[in-house]
C-alpha cells in the first residue's frame, strides 16, 4: 500500500480539481499550539516583587506566638491582645490607599522600596517597645508598610508577566505571605526559650531583615512596562517587554495593546512621547476615582464588584483568625503546653506553604475559577467539621481524644483548602481584571477591603468566641464561605489566558447564566474558533 501522504497527493477535490491537503496537515491544524517555556527573567522579577508579601505573612505568624508572651510581660487583657494583633490590618488601609497614587507617581519599582523602608522602621519600633502605647506606634508604622506591599506586589507582577504564565507568577505574593507565616511560626518557637522580656522583642524585631533584602533585590528589577508607557517612555517599555515576553511578536502585541489603552497612536514609534493628561488619558491617577466609584460604565462596575467581592470573601471566611489564633484554637482543643501549641502552629505553616505551591502549578493549567470553587468547597467542609468538633469538646466534661485529633486535622485542612485556591487567586484575579488606567487605584480598593475585613475578623474573634463559643464562630465562617461559593460561581468569568487589555470586553459580555448553563469559559472559547468552527490560536498579551 502506498504511504498515506502519497495517497493524499493524488486524491483530487471533486469540486476544484486541486489536490486535497494531507491528513497529517489536517491533524496538525487542529493541534493545540505548543506551550511556551516560562520566561526566566519575568520569573525572577515576580519573585523579587512578591517578597514584599513576606512582611504581612511574617507579622501574622509571629503575632500568634508573640501575643502569648506580650500578654504575660505587660499583663494585658484578651481585648488588648486582639486589638494589638488585628490593628495592623486597619493601619494598612492608609498604606494601600496611598500606594495607588504613589505607584502612579514614582513608579511600581520604587513603591516597593517605600514599602520595605516603612516596614523596616515599624519592625524596629516594635522590637524596642517598652509599653503598650509604644507597641501600637510600631504597629501603626508597620501597618502602612504592609498596605503598600500588598497593593504593589500583585500589580507589578501582573504588568510584567506574559499572559501564558500570569496566573502562576501573580500567585507569588500569596506564596510569600505563606512563607512569611511559616517563618513567623518558626521564629516564635526559636525565641520562645529566651527570657520573657527578650523573646517577643526578638520575634518582632527580626522582621526588619526581609526589608533589607528586599531593598537590595529591587535594584535588579526593571520598571513596569505599562507604567513606562503611561509616562510616554516607549523605548524603555519595549526593552522591558522584550525581556519579559515569550517571543518578540508577543512583546510587540503587548506594547500595541498598552499604547492603545494609554491613548497613544499605534503607528507612533518614537522613543519618548508626550502623553495627554486630559480626558481618559490621565497618567497620574487624576479622575480615576470618579470613573471607578461615581460614574463607572457597566463593565467597570462589574470589575469593581468582582475585585472587591473576592477580597471581601477571602477574609470574611475567617482564615486570618485560624492563622493568628491557632495557638488558642489548639488550647480550646485540649493542648495545654505553650511549646506544643507553637509546634502545632509550625505544622499549620508547613501545610499552608506546601498547598500554595500546589496552587501555583495549576492556576494556569486548570484556570482560576475551578481552583477557586474547589478551594471554597473544601473550606466549607473543613470549617463545618472544625466547628462541630470544637462544640463537642466544649460541651463535654471529659477529654475526647478523637475530637482533639479531628480539630487539629481540620485546622490543617482549612489552611490547605484556602491555599490551593482562594488565597492566591484573590490576588491573581483582582490584579488582572482592572483596565490599565484604573489598575493601581482599583487594586488598592481591593486591598483596602481585604485588610479592613481581616482587621475586623482578627480584632473581634476572641470576643466573638466568648459570645457564641469558638465552635459557633467557625459555624458562622462556614456560612459565609457558602455565600462566597455562590458568588464566585455566578459572578466571576474565567480570565485564564486572556490579555490584561481584554478584560473590558470579557466583563462586558459575561452573564451569570453562562455559569449556570454553559460554563464561564464559553465566551472565551467561542472567540478561539473561526467561522468554520476550527480552533485557532489567539495572540497572548
Amino acid at each position: 500500500m502506498a504511504p498515506l501522504i502519497d495517497q493524499a497527493k493524488v486524491t483530487l477535490n471533486g469540486a476544484s480539481g486541486k489536490p486535497l491537503p494531507s491528513p497529517q496537515k489536517l491533524i496538525l491544524d487542529f493541534d493545540h499550539p505548543k506551550k511556551p517555556k516560562r520566561n526566566k527573567f519575568a520569573f525572577v522579577c515576580a519573585i523579587l516583587a512578591s517578597m514584599t508579601s513576606i512582611l504581612l505573612g511574617y507579622d501574622i505568624g509571629v503575632m500568634s506566638g508573640a501575643g502569648i508572651y506580650i500578654k504575660k510581660d505587660m499583663n494585658l487583657s484578651d481585648v488588648q491582645i486582639e486589638i494589638l494583633s488585628g490593628i495592623i490590618n486597619i493601619y494598612s488601609l492608609i498604606g494601600s490607599a496611598a500606594a495607588g497614587r504613589t505607584s502612579d507617581w514614582i513608579g511600581r519599582r520604587y513603591t516597593i522600596v517605600v514599602a520595605g523602608a516603612i516596614f523596616f522602621a515599624g519592625a524596629i519600633l516594635m522590637g524596642f517597645a517598652t509599653n503598650y502605647a509604644f507597641l501600637m506606634v510600631g504597629r501603626f508604622v508597620a501597618g502602612i508598610g504592609v498596605g503598600y506591599a500588598l497593593m504593589i506586589a500583585p500589580v507589578y507582577t501582573a504588568e510584567v508577566a506574559p499572559a501564558s504564565s500570569r496566573g502562576f507568577l501573580t500567585s507569588f505574593p500569596e506564596v510569600f505571605i505563606n512563607t512569611g507565616v511559616l517563618l513567623g511560626y518558626v521564629s516564635n518557637f526559636a525565641f520562645s526559650k529566651l527570657p520573657l522580656q527578650l523573646g517577643w522583642r526578638f520575634m518582632l524585631g527580626i522582621g526588619a531583615v526581609p526589608s533589607i533584602i528586599l531593598a537590595i533585590g529591587v535594584l535588579a528589577m526593571p520598571e513596569s512596562p505599562r507604567w513606562l508607557v503611561m509616562q510616554g517612555r516607549l523605548r524603555d517599555a519595549k526593552l522591558v517587554l522584550e525581556k519579559t515576553s515569550d517571543s518578540r511578536d508577543e512583546a510587540e502585541s503587548r506594547l500595541n495593546d498598552i499604547k492603545e489603552a494609554a491613548g497613544i497612536p499605534l503607528d507612533c514609534h518614537d522613543d519618548v512621547v508626550s502623553v495627554s493628561k486630559n480626558g481618559s488619558n490621565k497618567t497620574n491617577g487624576e479622575g480615576v476615582w470618579r470613573e471607578l466609584l461615581i460614574r463607572p460604565i457597566p463593565a467597570v462596575r462589574r470589575v469593581l464588584i468582582a475585585g472587591v467581592g473576592i477580597h471581601f470573601f477571602q477574609q470574611a471566611s475567617g482564615i486570618d483568625a485560624v492563622v493568628l489564633y491557632s495557638p488558642r484554637i489548639f488550647a480550646k482543643a485540649g493542648i495545654t503546653s505553650d511549646t506544643d501549641k507553637l509546634l502545632a502552629t509550625v505544622a499549620v505553616g508547613f501545610s499552608k506553604t506546601i498547598f500554595i505551591l500546589v496552587a501555583t502549578v495549576f492556576v494556569d493549567r486548570v484556570g482560576r475559577k475551578p481552583l477557586l470553587l474547589s478551594s471554597v468547597g473544601g473550606m466549607i467542609v473543613s470549617l463545618t467539621t472544625l466547628a462541630a468538633a470544637l462544640t463537642v469538646i466544649d460541651r463535654s466534661d471529659e477529654k475526647l481524644m478523637w475530637a482533639i485529633v479531628v480539630s487539629i486535622l481540620m485546622v490543617l485542612a482549612v489552611v490547605a483548602s484556602f491555599s490551593i485556591g482562594l488565597g492566591p487567586i484573590a490576588w491573581v484575579y483582582s490584579s488582572e481584571i482592572f483596565p490599565l488606567r484604573l489598575r493601581a487605584q482599583g487594586t488598592s480598593i481591593g486591598v483596602a477591603v481585604n485588610r479592613l475585613i481581616s482587621g475586623t475578623v482578627t480584632m473581634t474573634f476572641l470576643s466573638l468566641s466568648d459570645a457564641i463559643t469558638t465552635g459557633g464562630a467557625f459555624f458562622l465562617f462556614a456560612g459565609i464561605a457558602i455565600v462566597s461559593w455562590l458568588f464566585f460561581y455566578t459572578f466571576l468569568p474565567e480570565t485564564q489566558g486572556r490579555g490584561l487589555e481584554d478584560m473590558d470586553e470579557l466583563f462586558g459580555e459575561f452573564q451569570w447564566k453562562d455559569s449556570l448553563h454553559k460554563g464561564s469559559g464559553d465566551a472565551a472559547e467561542k472567540r478561539q474558533k473561526n467561522d468554520h468552527g476550527e480552533r485557532i490560536q489567539l495572540p497572548v498579551y
